[in-house]
């Protein structure tokens, strides 16, 4: 895990969802992932803000991730929706409900590991620390929190290609791809992730009937939210 790739900042991201039985519409989302570094009990940490905007407050997301900037390893993971807050620390031996957070739904969560994980809500920046290369693959022990016990998941390879961006510069990325089934029916999802800078630039995937496709913003863009807050 290359983690000194991993550079403090803000990402925003572009997702949008195609219906092809419905094809006059889509469905939006404005994400937002802010990296920091902190020291948490005397330990260098990576410090992660999620916020996902939709079309209503109904779909707003906040989550807020801690993991050891010498590994990755989690410390501590919160997600809060639709008014609710799953707050858990975690460790390479388990992860439980944080009894500090106040009305944390997952309080009483108990749930031993065999072997050290990482946190799947994190999986574009653990993608951006890989070592990637031609024919390599990765099998990657994530777990979503809160949820059935941590998988492996089988990333390959499969190849690479430029990408187009707004200047008309073309980043030269490799293609990184992963496939499996879930109860909804089978899924495949591919990312493009730059050779040079290790910066994921996009995704494409397709479940239920449904695509899916996350587009990294530039860096041009402003972060939307406190522009408005700030100027009402």
């Amino acid at each position: 895990m290359l983690t000194e790739v991993l550079k403090p900042g803000l990402r925003q991201y572009l997702v949008y969802f195609q219906y092809p039985k419905k094809s006059d519409r889509l469905g939006f989302w404005y994400w937002t992932r802010d990296i920091a570094i902190e020291n948490k009990d005397g330990k260098r940490c990576f410090a992660i803000s999620q916020h996902w905007y939709g079309g209503d407050s109904m779909s707003y997301r906040k989550v807020y991730s801690l993991n050891a900037t010498a590994d990755f390893a989690p410390i501590y993971h919160s997600e809060t929706a639709r008014g609710k807050t799953a707050a858990y620390n975690w460790s390479n031996t388990g992860i439980k409900g944080a009894d500090s957070v106040e009305d944390n739904i997952k309080k009483g969560f108990d749930l031993s590991f065999t072997e050290p994980n990482l946190n799947w809500n994190l999986d574009i920046e653990t993608f951006e620390m890989l070592p990637l290369a031609a024919g390599r693959s990765f099998w990657i022990n994530f777990y979503d929190a809160g949820l059935e016990p941590p998988k492996y998941v089988l990333y390959k390879v499969t190849g690479s290609e430029q990408l187009s961006l707004m200047s008309g510069e073309k980043v030269d990325c490799w293609k990184l791809f992963s496939e499996g089934s879930s109860p909804q029916g089978p899924y495949t999802e591919t990312y493009w992730i730059s050779k040079k800078g290790h910066e994921f630039l996009k995704e494409e995937d397709s479940f239920s009937g449904i695509y899916r496709y996350k587009i990294k913003l530039p860096g041009t863009a402003p972060d939307l939210l406190p522009r408005f807050v700030n100027n009402n």
